[in-house]
C-alpha cells in the first residue's frame, strides 16, 4: 500500500515513525508546505518524492491513500481533493474547524465511496482502549471525567517550539480529542453544555484560557479545562472516576487513583497510539469496512463543538 503524506510538522514525524513498522505499506510521497522543511523531512524518513504541490503527490504512480497532517484550516478542503481524486483519506484531528466544513468532508466521502477516517488518537491509545473495554463489558462505569489540556503557547509555535504558519484553537482542535473521547465512553451524546472562555491574546486573537462543562443523559459528567497559558508540564490528562475505580490516562499510559500502573498488555504488544491509529486505517481499507473513527463516526463530536462554539459566542 502506497501513502501520500501531506504535512511535514511535528504529527507528520509521528505518522512516518508508526508506518514504518506497518508491514506492506509505504510512505510514497510527501506534500509539505514548505520547501526546505519538506525536503528535509523527505530526507529524514527516506521518502522517495516530495513536492508541495497535493495534485502532484496523488498524481504518484499507485497512490492509494493519503494521510493529511497539515494546518487544521486547510484540512477539509484537502480531505475533499483527496476524496475526488479517488483515495482514502486520514485525517489529523480535527477534521475540519467547523461543522459546515466537516459536513462537506463526510458528503464527499459518500459520493467517492471511499474510506475517510479522523485521527481520533484517545480512541486508540492502550490507556483508553482499556477503559472502554471495562466499560463495554459492564464492569464499571463512568462517573465523572475530568480531563486538564495545558500548553504554554503565549507565542505561534507548534509541538516542537517552531514558528506556526497558521494559529491554533483550543476548542476546534484540543477540545476536540475530549469532546469526542467522552461521548464515545459512554456512546451518549451531550445532552447538557457549559462553556466559559478567557481573554483573547492580543496578537494571536484567540482564547488562551477556556473551562468546558459536558453531561450526557445517563448523568456522566466531563470537566474539561484548557490552557495555553500553563507554564508546566504539557499535555491532557484524563482522570476517569468510576463506580468501581478510579483511573488516570496520561497518553498511552494508565494509573489507578493512586498512581499504581495498569497492566496493559491484554490491549496487545503495541503501545504507540498514533501507530494504532494507523494501523486501523490500513487495515479499514484491507478489510473494506468502516474505521472505528471514521468522518461518520466523529460527527457528533463535531455537532457537539458547534454547540459549544455558539454558547461562547453569546
Amino acid at each position: 500500500m502506497k501513502i501520500c503524506l501531506v504535512g511535514e510538522g511535528a504529527f507528520a514525524n509521528k505518522h512516518a515513525a508508526g508506518i514504518q513498522n506497518i508491514d506492506g505499506v509505504e510512505i510514497a510521497a510527501l506534500v509539505g508546505g514548505e520547501e526546505n522543511a519538506t525536503a528535509m523531512f523527505a530526507q529524514k524518513h527516506d521518502i522517495p518524492f516530495w513536492t508541495t504541490s497535493l495534485d502532484e503527490g496523488l498524481d504518484q504512480p499507485d497512490i492509494d491513500a493519503a494521510i493529511i497532517t497539515s494546518p487544521t484550516p486547510i484540512h477539509a478542503a484537502q480531505a475533499i481533493a483527496v476524496l475526488d481524486a479517488g483515495k482514502h483519506v486520514e485525517i489529523e484531528i480535527p477534521i475540519a474547524d467547523s461543522l459546515a466544513d466537516a459536513r462537506k468532508i463526510h458528503e464527499m466521502q459518500l459520493k467517492s465511496g471511499k474510506l475517510a477516517m479522523a485521527g481520533h488518537t484517545r480512541r486508540f491509545n492502550p490507556s483508553h482502549q482499556w477503559i472502554h473495554n471495562k466499560l463495554r463489558a459492564g464492569e464499571m462505569t463512568l462517573q465523572h471525567l475530568d480531563v486538564q489540556t495545558f500548553f504554554f503557547r503565549r507565542t505561534n509555535t507548534n509541538a516542537e517550539g517552531k514558528p506556526r504558519s497558521w494559529t491554533d484553537h483550543l476548542l476546534w482542535h484540543h477540545a476536540c480529542h475530549t469532546v469526542d473521547l467522552f461521548q464515545y465512553q459512554t456512546d451518549e451524546t451531550a445532552s447538557e453544555l457549559q462553556a466559559l472562555q478567557g481573554p483573547a491574546h492580543p496578537e494571536l486573537g484567540i482564547a488562551m484560557d477556556m473551562s468546558i462543562g459536558m453531561k450526557v443523559p445517563s448523568g456522566a459528567l466531563c470537566t474539561l479545562t484548557l490552557s495555553f497559558n500553563n507554564d508546566g508540564p504539557l499535555g491532557t490528562f484524563f482522570r476517569y472516576i468510576c463506580d468501581n475505580g478510579t483511573y488516570i490516562a496520561r497518553y498511552d499510559d494508565l494509573v489507578d487513583g493512586y498512581e499504581k500502573p495498569i497492566d496493559l498488555s491484554v490491549i496487545g504488544a503495541i503501545s504507540n497510539g498514533i501507530e494504532l491509529q494507523d494501523r486501523e486505517f490500513v487495515a479499514s481499507i484491507r478489510e473494506q469496512r468502516e474505521p472505528i473513527s471514521s468522518v461518520a463516526r466523529v460527527m457528533p463530536a463535531m455537532e457537539t463543538l458547534d454547540r459549544l462554539q455558539n454558547l461562547l459566542s453569546k
